[in-house]
């Protein structure tokens, strides 16, 4: 085989290679990431009634597996200051590329198969094991969702999702 060929073949193979690794990125098959962040503590606002004004938690679920076994609890939560967070707590699932946290429409039954139309994104999944907050966008109403989805967005996978369920006050 000519040098030329040689060459361009092992060119080749080094760009495949590095897409490969890119794009799987077999090393998370490896490694954790744990988070630990505490409930936020915000002050009320000045205005705010003489009633306890702490964090009131709305809506809870367990999560279940899909595609890569998945457990730990979500709660929406809102905060004395009126804004609102989801909280995933003891959350075991496996890393991968372009995880991402979403609120949707669907079940979570229904989200194995895809996120739905209106789903919110919340951002990347900070780590694969603990507690972590996300911020909820300050115009969504909560109560239109039905789950929390662990999303690949790579591979348009859900690794796991909660249904959630109002919490009686």
């Amino acid at each position: 085989m000519p040098r030329r060929a040689v060459v361009a073949v092992l060119l080749v193979l080094v760009v495949a290679a590095g897409a490969g690794l890119y794009l799987f990125q077999p090393w998370k098959a490896f490694t954790d990431t744990t988070v630990n962040e505490a409930l936020p503590v915000v002050s009320a606002p000045a205005t705010a009634p003489e009633k306890d004004s702490g964090p009131m938690e709305l809506t809870e679920g367990s999560f279940v597996t899909h595609d890569h076994d998945t457990s730990g609890t979500a709660r929406t939560i809102r905060l004395a200051d009126g804004g609102q967070i989801l909280r995933l707590e003891d959350l075991r699932t496996s890393e991968g590329p372009d995880v991402r946290v979403y609120l949707s429409t669907r079940s979570a039954r229904a989200a194995r198969e895809g996120l739905g139309s209106g789903a919110v994104e919340l951002g990347g999944l900070k780590g694969n094991l603990g507690d972590q907050n996300y911020t909820v966008p300050a115009d969504t109403d909560v109560s239109r969702f039905r789950s929390v989805v662990i999303w690949c967005e790579r591979f348009s996978v859900s690794f796991g999702a909660a249904d959630l369920s109002t919490v009686k006050s």
